[in-house]
């Protein structure tokens, strides 16, 4: 019972939208209203306003990094065991994809995956973050910075850890980060991709 309440907290963390909350800050439009519609840093980002896409940024990332790490911290002591955790970093991230607070449509998570995969362990976050940073200064592509790191990302905790029940955490929030940037796949094959800082195509 315990792991199910630290796991629908993680949902409730995971499912705050800091790129709405930020720009609603900053006076800017809702992001969901322009460009890709997506709710994220890289879409804030067209706004033109880069302080306000960095703040979507570690914001997303810090959700997603908190709800592992008190589950870390304290979930020990109530019995939440490591298939536990495991659970809570999906459930951040699954928060953030389909948030409660607004109306199930959330983002992609790159973000929050990210700082999922960083309370579970550096190592593990920085590895997925160069592999991103490398593809994406390469091509200018988030989006397929991002299915890339996907794609590492279980093999570098196989690496790390080898086969246990955080590699299947990894894989699911994998999957379920490929599958929200369906379109994008079919706009990288139709060489349709806006490009980091640029305008939608």
């Amino acid at each position: 019972m315990n792991t199910v309440l630290f796991a629908i907290a993680a949902y409730l963390i995971g499912s705050l939208s800091f790129a709405v909350v930020v720009s609603k800050l900053f006076g800017l439009a809702d992001p969901r209203t322009y460009g890709s519609k997506n709710p994220g840093a890289t879409n804030v980002l067209r706004s033109g306003n880069k302080a306000a896409a960095v703040l979507t940024l570690l914001g997303d990332c810090f959700k997603g990094w908190i709800a592992v790490w008190l589950a870390q911290k304290f979930g020990p002591q109530y019995g939440v065991e490591d298939s536990g955790i495991a659970l809570v970093g999906v459930a951040a991230f699954v928060g953030h994809l389909w948030p409660v607070f607004f109306k199930f449509k959330g983002g992609k998570g790159v973000a929050t995956v990210l700082g999922v995969l960083l309370g579970m362990n550096v190592w593990l976050g920085l590895a997925t973050l160069v592999s991103w940073l490398v593809v994406a200064f390469a091509f200018r592509y988030s989006s397929l910075a991002s299915l890339v790191a996907a794609v590492f990302a279980p093999f570098y905790y196989g690496l790390l850890f080898g086969t246990d029940i955080g590699l299947l955490a990894v894989l699911v929030m994998s999957a379920l980060l490929v599958y929200r940037h369906r379109g994008n796949i079919g706009n990288l094959l139709a060489g349709k991709e806006s490009r980091i800082g640029g305008k939608k195509k």
